[in-house]
Formats: structure tokens, sequence, C-alpha cells
């Protein structure tokens, strides 16, 4: 199984690539586990169409092959003014639900100080509508990130480090048999097509 790991901040060297590197180093159980870090690749700003995906140097083809390829993501987002990275949601509006549908997603936000759960509550509101990705129950807010997961990974600095380090664990724990079991429930679902279900690719 593949894992895709995306870091949505706007600035290079950021918290969200330390917990991306963090949880890389972390995860167990897929054979191939790809880290984005958004920042470092050419998006254009998805004007609705097929073709703006694949504008002149447009890098979307780099992360979609990897994207289809995929059999869970992690998708880490900043908190900027009570909501998601931009970057963050122009991926997800140029994901297209034939490559990620029925596919599980750990949401997790970080904030500098003690908020961080708007994002979660953004995403899960009105971000996977059409690409049909499905985001598990379990996620993760990290507050005052600056403070923790800056040993390594098996040492801990405090005890809000520790705590926050088995949340990671149990949460990529469930990740990995969300993996498992919608990854039988695609191919399921591909045999056993319904009939004219090409008229329902967005969802309601």
């Amino acid at each position: 199984m593949n894992l895709v790991i995306i870091s949505a901040s706007q600035r290079k060297q950021s918290q969200s690539v330390k917990v991306a590197q963090y949880i890389a180093e972390s995860v167990t159980g897929y054979e191939k586990v790809t880290h984005f870090e958004l920042c470092q690749y050419n998006l254009p700003l998805w004007d609705g169409t097929q073709l703006g995906k694949s504008a002149e140097q447009s890098d979307w083809p780099i992360l979609n092959e990897q994207i289809s390829k995929a059999d869970a993501f992690i998708m880490i987002t900043p908190e900027w003014s009570g909501m998601a990275s931009p970057l963050l949601k122009n991926v997800l509006l140029m994901c297209s639900g034939q490559d990620t549908a029925h596919k599980p997603v750990l949401l997790v936000a970080i904030s500098g100080g003690v908020s961080g759960v708007y994002p979660i509550a953004e995403l899960r509101m009105n971000a996977f509508k059409n690409n049909k990705l499905v985001a598990i129950p379990d996620h993760i807010v990290i507050r005052n990130v600056a403070e923790v997961l800056n040993g390594d990974n098996g040492t801990a600095l405090s005890e809000r480090d520790n705590s926050i380090r088995h949340r990671i664990g149990y949460s990529l724990h469930v990740l990995l048999h969300y993996s498992e079991t919608l990854r039988a429930l695609r191919t399921n679902l591909s045999m056993a097509p319904y009939p004219n279900e090409q008229l329902y690719a967005n969802g309601m």
C-alpha cells in the first residue's frame, strides 16, 4: 500500500514540514511513503477546467500520479486566520474522484498558539464533496507546535510532547486499518459497478 503525506504550509522550512517528517519516520505498514511539501511545487490556481490543471510548467501531473496510486493520505495544514491553507484547498479542488474516491485521509492541523480546530472543521464540512475522499473520524490538532516533536523520534521532551507522539501513533494505527478496509471496498465497487454510476461523479 502507498501513503501520501501532504504538508500544506506556504512557507518553506515550516512547522508543517517538521510534523510531516516526524510522521513519515514513524508510520509503518505501507510499502511506500511519499511526502509532498506543496510550497515546493508550481501549481496553478485551478480555474475549474481540466486544461487548467496542466497549464504550462504546472507540477500537477507529478502530484496527481502519486495521488492516483495512493491508498491513504495524511494532510497537514497550518491554521491561518482560522482557515486551512489555500494551497491545500486548491489541491483538493484539483483532485478527481476517479483518482481519490473512497480513500482515507487523516487530517492534521497545527497552530503556533492554542487554537487549531477551525481547519479541521472547515475541511470536514466542505473539502471532500466531489473528490470523495473519506476523512477518518480521528484527527490530530497540534497546538503550540514549536514546542513539540523537536527531539529524536523516540525521545519525548515533555509530558505534552509524549502525549502528542502517542496520539499520532494511535491515529496512524487507525489510518492503516482504514487503508486496508477501503482498499478492499474500492476493489469490490470496481467489480460490481452501479448502472450509470458515472452520472453521480459529483456529490449532492
